[in-house]
């Protein structure tokens, strides 16, 4: 007798609780529809759609020109350009005006303490820990052979006091250059709304930097050995340039990378008497676009002087107010192939491998 109470209990308890439950689901469904109706009115979606595959949007560099300026330093002829007057994002290039200013400014033999916001850096790095004591001289080492940011805005933050003070500094000596369509907003290169410049104006940068011995010097230099002051850490800074070592005469300078930028790259090249600058901004296929500028303007001086064919070359030239110019078929195919393999261009030692958009 007493089971079937039990039994009775329980059936009429499980009979409560699926009136409630229905009564629930109604209420919520009603919910839902006031939900929705309110969404609607406030101009969101009426309802849910099937989620879709997370795709990547295409960076903006990718539908961007590519600036281009080829120049024989020597006669200070271009040989090539395009859209070399265009303000684009300079990534890393940046850095060489940061060298300059520190070079003009800076005691490299001074010993500079590593702040909390420089350890902090975004890569690439040297991976400094705050508190070291690094020279100077090994600062500006890592930031134009490796593009370490960290080194990078320890230098700047020793010299000028902090990074606002040294960007203050660069933006004089852009004026003071005649660099018109330049202007700077950090000193490493990181992408802002503000920082730009154009292919012609990191020439002229460039010339200008090349002219200081010790900048030539460390920019042609494939890797560095930078020691803190107590001799207990040694950092080893790899280059970013690619051309250096595999391509006959090349001196430098610079390499750049950023999702805004793209692949940028500043090259100096000399063999025999010929001496050629070029300027890449976000190039599509930067080693080869490369190797395929400075070899076709080397051919441009055989051209001066034995006067070969059009077709010999693969090159036309067009009139302009800077002589003939070259107009190269560029083939964005080409990849150059050196000493150091492909995927090691942003190796750091032994360790650190750099994941993309992390700069340089």
């Amino acid at each position: 007798m007493r089971r079937s109470r039990g039994c009775l209990v329980a059936g009429s308890a499980a009979l409560v609780m699926l009136f409630l439950l229905s009564a629930g689901q109604e209420a919520g469904s009603a919910s839902d529809s006031q939900s929705r109706t309110l969404r609607a009115s406030q101009g969101r979606p009426a309802h849910v759609k099937a989620l879709k595959s997370y795709s990547r949007p295409t960076p903006r560099h990718a539908a961007s020109p590519e600036g281009i300026l080829l120049q024989d330093l020597k006669s200070g002829r271009i040989l090539y350009e395009n859209h070399a007057d265009q303000p684009m994002a300079p990534a890393s290039l940046t850095k060489i005006m940061s060298a300059i200013v520190i070079l003009e400014e800076g005691n490299l033999e001074d010993q500079v303490t590593v702040s909390r916001r420089a350890a902090a850096a975004h890569k690439i790095k040297l991976h400094l820990k705050a508190g070291q004591l690094v020279p100077l001289r090994g600062l500006l080492q890592a930031m134009l052979i490796r593009s370490a940011n960290d080194a990078c805005l320890a230098a700047v933050e020793h010299v000028a006091g902090d990074e606002e003070s040294f960007v203050a500094k660069m933006n004089a000596k852009a004026s003071a250059l005649g660099l018109t369509r330049t202007h700077f907003q950090n000193a490493c290169g990181f992408d802002m709304p503000d920082h730009y410049s154009t292919a012609a104006d990191l020439a002229a940068l460039t010339t200008y930097a090349m002219g200081k011995e010790t900048f030539a010097a460390i920019v042609r230099e494939p890797a560095a050995v930078i020691q803190t002051a107590d001799q207990r850490k040694r950092f080893i800074a790899r280059t970013t340039n690619r051309l250096l070592g595999a391509m006959e005469g090349v001196v430098g300078v610079k390499t750049g990378y950023t999702r805004e930028a793209g692949r940028c790259l500043i090259a100096v090249v000399t063999r025999e008497d010929k001496e050629l600058l070029l300027v890449l901004l976000n190039a599509h296929q930067r080693w080869g676009r490369a190797q395929e500028l400075i070899e076709l303007g080397l051919q441009s001086f055989e051209e001066r002087s034995g006067a070969p064919s059009e077709e010999a070359t693969g090159a036309t030239a067009t009139g302009s107010s800077h002589g003939e110019r070259l107009s190269p078929p560029l083939d964005p195919g080409v990849e150059l192939h050196g000493d150091i393999p492909a995927g090691e261009e942003n190796h750091h030692g032994s360790s650190f491998v750099i994941q993309p958009g992390e700069g340089g």
